[in-house]
């Protein structure tokens, strides 16, 4: 295991358990519109992708930004209205956020998600200390698997790509991860630990509970 110095956190399903949600306001958004969603395959194909990038897997087709941006509009809205009734995160994700900031080191969140889901989803954490820089999807960078929003975001907090480790739920994260030259622990709480594997992935755990409870932190401090 390398030294580390900054933690770079996706937002949905690894920071809060959010998909179960996210895959019901896609449901909702097929039936106002009338369209036949295979949920599964479509949340394989985009979980991790931009919300642009969604909305063109959507209609098999590249939109235009206005359309992009209705749809986003209106499936995020029911998306919000359905997680705020249950808000919760991942268990234990507080309290090891909070310990590692407390380890001195430095925390970012690099999601596909919105600024909008993103204001929603700090706001309801939040996060003491709050993270040092929050990277979305909506900034113009290209969607995970391209690790573009993970450079980004130890750009921002002035950590080399060697020492971050990424937490990721999803394949396309693990992967973007990968191609960063960055570490990364899998968050198994919508892909197996089969599913997120590869040579980068040091952990694979159920949640931060579990995490904690093997001493990932003081781990990486006798590391440093």
């Amino acid at each position: 295991m390398k030294r580390t110095d900054a933690l770079i956190f996706d937002m949905d399903g690894t920071m809060v358990d959010s998909m179960p949600w996210h895959a019901r306001a896609w449901v909702e958004f097929g039936r106002r519109h009338g369209l036949a969603i295979d949920i599964p395959d479509f949340m394989r194909r985009t979980n991790g992708r931009t919300a642009f990038e969604c909305a063109c897997e959507l209609m098999g087709r590249e939109v235009s930004e206005a359309e992009s941006a209705e749809i986003t509009h209106q499936k995020e809205s029911i998306y919000r209205e359905l997680f705020g009734a249950e808000f919760r995160e991942v268990a234990g994700f507080r309290a090891f956020a909070r310990a590692a900031a407390a380890r001195g080191l430095k925390t970012a969140v690099g999601t596909a998600g919105d600024k909008h889901n993103i204001a929603f989803t700090m706001s309801l954490l939040a996060l003491d200390p709050p993270p040092l820089a929050i990277v979305g999807g909506d900034e113009g960078l290209p969607g995970k698997p391209q690790p573009a929003i993970f450079l980004e975001a130890a750009r921002r907090i002035g950590v080399s790509l060697s020492r971050c480790i990424v937490f990721e739920d999803a394949p396309f994260g693990i992967e973007a991860a990968r191609r960063g030259g960055m570490q990364a622990v899998a968050i198994c709480s919508s892909h197996s630990a089969e599913q997120l594997a590869g040579p980068h992935v040091i952990a694979a755990v159920r949640d931060y509970e579990e995490l904690a409870n093997s001493k990932f932190l003081e781990t990486l401090d006798a590391v440093a």
